[in-house]
């Protein structure tokens, strides 16, 4: 069954690859045989692009900056002209803004949609343009377990989540007798930079801690085998799918 699992010979896109999550996916589709474009801000870290050229794969740095609809619209045929196709898509960027309701700034509400939702929206259109023409694809979203519950002041955060589970499905819906596989990761409470004023509250984390089923905080690393089985063959017939990486929190 090994084979099944490859990616030599594809090439995947990640955006939101400088830290955390997306950093692991994307060297994890590396690790397991993709050439991968790094979709990302001219004056971020491009220390990943190393480590992937030493494992042998080609990597491109690809500006993206996921504020920018131009550039996000731009990205897709600037890697398929510089790594010759897109097989494999990873919206991973994303962030969260804190506060109570009833003081939540519109600026703050329309940037968090813009990253976690639109961007995305934007870049899945216009991989599944190649995708569907192609009659292969492989778009990977990330969710949360914020898709499902309603968390604690973050109205944006959780609607875009929210978002992103129904596109899921939707564009599911629409490509998968196209060839064009989407489903979803769906994280828990992860160790990142996102999460670090929750870590630092140590009451807080630990009341996270001890509902977690597994008994930890994921780590980005988690990520790597469920993001390669979903971009490969072995995931052939699983489309539209939400699958919870998130030590068990939501069966609590």
């Amino acid at each position: 069954m090994t084979h099944a699992f490859d990616l030599a010979g594809k090439v995947a896109a990640v955006t939101g690859a400088t830290r955390g999550i997306g950093r692991a996916i994307a060297l994890g589709l590396a690790e397991a045989g993709a050439d991968v474009a790094l979709l990302q801000r001219a004056s971020g870290d491009t220390s990943l692009r190393e480590e992937i050229l030493a494992l042998g794969r080609r990597c491109e740095v690809i500006p993206c900056d996921v504020l920018d609809n131009a550039q996000v619209r731009a990205c897709v045929p600037e890697t398929i002209h510089r790594l010759g196709g897109l097989d494999i898509l990873v919206p991973c960027a994303g962030i969260q803004h804190r506060s109570p309701s009833v003081d939540f700034a519109e600026a703050d509400w329309d940037r968090v949609m813009q990253v976690n939702l639109k961007s995305v929206w934007l870049l899945c259109q216009a991989a599944g343009r190649h995708m569907v023409e192609q009659g292969y694809g492989k778009i990977i979203m990330i969710a949360s377990v914020a898709s499902f519950q309603g968390g604690y002041t973050v109205p944006a955060y959780a609607a875009a989540k929210g978002g992103i589970a129904q596109l899921t499905k939707a564009l599911a819906n629409e490509w998968s007798s196209l060839g064009v596989n989407v489903n979803a990761l769906v994280p828990g409470y992860i160790d990142t930079d996102m999460n670090e004023a929750l870590i630092a509250d140590a009451t807080r984390s630990e009341q996270i801690g001890v509902r977690i089923p597994a008994g930890r905080w994921g780590s980005p690393d988690d990520f790597k085998g469920p993001a390669v089985f979903l971009a490969s063959d072995a995931a052939a017939y699983v489309q539209g799918h939400l699958l919870a990486v998130d030590g068990g929190w939501l069966g609590r």
